[in-house]
């Protein structure tokens, strides 16, 4: 008799473990507990049988760590704002293609479809990039709100600004490649060196922006809308624009190949395109955009709609092909021209700033003509945009630094230091004429 209840406990226990490893579902994300906690909390009240395991990576690391796993793969799900993360998981081979059902979910939001036509990832929020302020620091500093990209560029926000570097940010990538797109690849670098000559700092994650913002350590910060959409409906004093050159694109979610619980992964990404779900999104301490346009209904007054307002995001035609191509180049580009130069490229802008104010005064042209060399100097740059997309070439750019001294394949590391080279040179000569030109 004892021997039987023992048996049927154990067989209980075994049932009751069975079911829990049925019902969970193993998530690799890059969005922070502030996002994902609130919607697991729905989805599992919605779908008690189910309980979501949250790892939490930066969309970098996921698509690698999903990447590693692959022969054995214990991942269910992939969720992150960067579609070329996506496109390249894909092009891996390591997502599944799978049918979502969902309602009342347009094709597009702005001018970007929202779903992979094959099933392989799937929208379920907007994402827009911009630029987001602290009231109060600037008013401090008698500054008014940056609001376009060459509004940060200027000479009174020097010191004032904070980004992420791509190479840490998924979402920052998507920042910097928006610009390389929408003005061009040598007018988008030089922008994107003229605001960096700006920066206070580059912070370690994407969500260091934000809290530098909302403390006031830096007053303007280069963000995803949601960061800015959050801090303000939390009570800190700031509020976010978006710039003309701007994309807007979906956050995506996708099944992983070989997924453990496809079923349970399939009914997570149902879940968020439900009504529920999208309303989870306007939770104050999430603030996406939805993609279910009845949604909106809901929103806090003067939250943006990207189905009424068809300003936001027109401007730039995001080509995620190119993003992909080019992605590990373009964050090494970053890092070299700035992350890891940051001291001297801000010496150098600020030098030429400080230069073009005293002509300003005088009126020197011989000042002039040597302060237009010195930006020349800044804005050029070592490779044009074939280079970029050349697929033997950013086949050398197999990995990533997480500081200036990690070590890379032999070849990305002759090149980085080529142009590391390049830019030191650079922005010492540019500095040098700056400071003739002042003492002119």
């Amino acid at each position: 008799m004892r021997s039987t209840i023992i048996s049927s406990v154990a067989a209980l226990a075994l049932t009751a473990t069975g079911a829990l490893a049925d019902g969970k579902i193993t998530v690799i994300t890059s969005f922070p507990d502030s996002m994902t906690g609130p919607i697991e909390a729905a989805f599992e009240a919605a779908h008690p049988d189910y309980d979501l395991e949250i790892l939490n990576k930066k969309t970098s690391a996921g698509v690698k760590y999903i990447q590693e796993i692959a022969g054995d793969n214990t991942a269910d799900i992939f969720w992150a704002s960067a579609p070329d993360a996506f496109e390249v998981l894909k092009t891996n081979d390591l997502l599944a293609s799978v049918e979502v059902a969902s309602d009342g979910i347009p094709d597009k939001i702005g001018a970007y479809p929202l779903n992979d036509p094959a099933g392989y990832y799937y929208g379920f929020a907007g994402a827009g990039y911009g630029i987001m302020w602290n009231e109060r620091y600037l008013k401090a500093n008698e500054l008014v709100p940056a609001k376009e990209w060459s509004d940060l560029a200027k000479a009174e926000y020097h010191g004032h600004v904070g980004m992420s570097a791509p190479s840490r940010s998924g979402t920052t990538h998507l920042t910097v490649e928006t610009l390389l797109q929408g003005d061009g690849w040598n007018a988008g670098w030089a922008k994107w060196k003229r605001i960096a000559g700006n920066f206070s700092t580059v912070t370690e994650r994407s969500f260091g922006v934000p809290d530098g913002v909302n403390t006031g350590n830096f007053g303007l910060g280069i963000v995803i809308d949601f960061f800015g959409f959050s801090s303000k409906a939390s009570g800190f004093p700031v509020d976010f624009a978006y710039p003309t050159v701007t994309a807007l694109v979906p956050a995506n979610v996708a099944v992983v190949k070989n997924a453990p619980n496809e079923k349970g992964a399939i009914t997570f990404i149902e879940y968020l395109l439900t009504p529920e779900g999208q309303a989870v999104l306007l939770d104050p301490a999430i603030m996406r955009l939805p993609i279910n346009p009845k949604t909106y209904a809901t929103a806090p007054e003067g939250f943006p709609n990207p189905f009424e307002d068809e300003t936001i995001g027109a401007t730039v035609e995001f080509d995620v092909e190119k993003s992909g191509a080019r992605y590990n180049v373009v964050n090494s580009m970053f890092d070299v021209m700035i992350t890891y130069r940051l001291d001297d490229l801000r010496a150098a802008v600020g030098a030429i700033q400080k230069a073009e104010a005293a002509v300003a005064e005088s009126g020197n042209a011989e000042a002039q003509k040597l302060i237009d060399e010195a930006w020349a100097l800044i804005d050029a740059n070592p490779i044009d945009e074939a280079r970029s997309l050349d697929p033997d070439f950013a086949a050398i750019f197999t990995k990533k630094r997480k500081k200036a001294d990690d070590e890379v394949g032999q070849r990305q590391a002759e090149v980085e230091q080529e142009w590391d080279a390049f830019v030191v040179e650079n922005y010492r000569k540019a500095r040098e004429l700056a400071d003739k030109a002042a003492s002119l």
